[in-house]
C-alpha cells in the first residue's frame, strides 16, 4: 500500500472523495429524504432541495456542490492529520505488520479509521447542520452529535470495509502499478529460488546473528570494565 507521503495523500484523496459523496447521498436521501419531501411538498429529494434553495448548512442554504466541497476539505485535512496516522498506530498495537497477514492488518486500519473519523466528522456535521434558526444550545448540539454517530457508524463501517476501501485499493494499485510491480520484483529477488539458496540464506542470517551477539558481548564487557574502574576509584 502507500509507501511515501505523496502516495498516502493520493490514497486519502480517493478515499475522502468517494466517502464524502456517499455520506451526502446517505444523509440527504436515506436519513432526511422523506422529511425534505414532506416539508416542501415534492415527490423527489432533488426537487425538494431546489424548491428550498439548497441544503441547510451554517444557518443558510448552500448548493449541494458547496456542501460536498466543504465536507471534503474538512474530511481530507482530518484524514491526513489525524485519521491516517492514529489508525496506523492503533492497528500496530494489536497486529504486527511484519508478522501478521496483510489482510488482517489492513482490516484493523479500516476499523480504527472508522472509529476515529466517524465521531469526528459527525461532530463537525452537528455544527454544520445545526438548526441555528431555533437558537443555539450545547445540549441540543451534543444530542444531534450522538444521533449522527448512531446513524453514520453502521453505514461507515460496512461501506468502508466491504465497498469503499476495496475499490480504493484497486484504484490505487492501478495508479501506482509500475511502482508496485517494481516493489514486488525487489521482494522476489530477495526470496530464495531453490533449496541451495534457502540454505545459503539461513547460514548468512546465522552469521549476522553471531556478529550481533559478538557485538553485544563486547559492549557488555566494555560496560563491566567501566563499572569496575568506577568501583576501583
Amino acid at each position: 500500500m502507500p509507501r511515501n507521503q505523496f502516495q498516502r495523500m493520493v490514497f486519502a484523496f480517493i478515499t475522502v472523495l468517494i466517502t464524502v459523496h456517499a455520506y451526502v447521498f446517505y444523509s440527504l436521501y436515506v436519513i432526511n429524504g422523506n422529511t425534505l419531501m414532506n416539508v416542501n411538498g415534492t415527490t423527489s429529494v432533488l426537487a425538494a432541495l431546489n424548491k428550498q434553495g439548497g441544503v441547510y448548512m451554517l444557518g443558510t442554504y448552500l448548493p449541494i456542490w458547496g456542501c460536498i466541497l466543504l465536507e471534503f476539505c474538512l474530511a481530507y485535512v482530518l484524514e491526513n492529520l489525524v485519521g491516517s496516522p492514529m489508525s496506523f498506530k492503533l492497528a500496530c498495537r494489536v497486529f504486527n505488520p511484519a508478522k501478521n497477514h496483510p489482510m488482517l492488518f489492513e482490516t484493523a486500519i479500516i476499523c480504527a479509521t472508522v472509529g476515529i473519523m466517524c465521531p469526528a466528522m459527525s461532530f463537525f456535521a452537528a455544527f454544520l447542520y445545526y438548526p441555528y434558526y431555533m437558537g443555539f444550545d450545547i445540549f441540543t448540539l451534543l444530542a444531534n452529535w450522538l444521533k449522527l454517530i448512531c446513524f453514520n457508524f453502521p453505514f461507515a463501517y460496512f461501506t468502508q470495509l466491504f465497498f469503499i476501501q476495496p475499490f480504493v485499493r484497486v484504484a490505487f494499485k492501478t495508479l501506482f502499478r509500475k511502482d508496485i510491480e517494481a516493489r514486488n520484483t525487489d521482494d522476489e529477488r530477495r526470496n530464495p529460488e531453490n533449496e541451495q539458496e534457502a540454505i545459503a540464506d539461513i547460514f548468512r542470517r546465522m552469521d549476522e546473528i553471531k556478529e550481533e551477539l559478538a557485538h553485544e558481548r563486547r559492549r557488555r564487557k566494555a560496560l563491566e570494565n567501566v563499572v569496575q574502574d568506577n568501583k576501583g576509584k
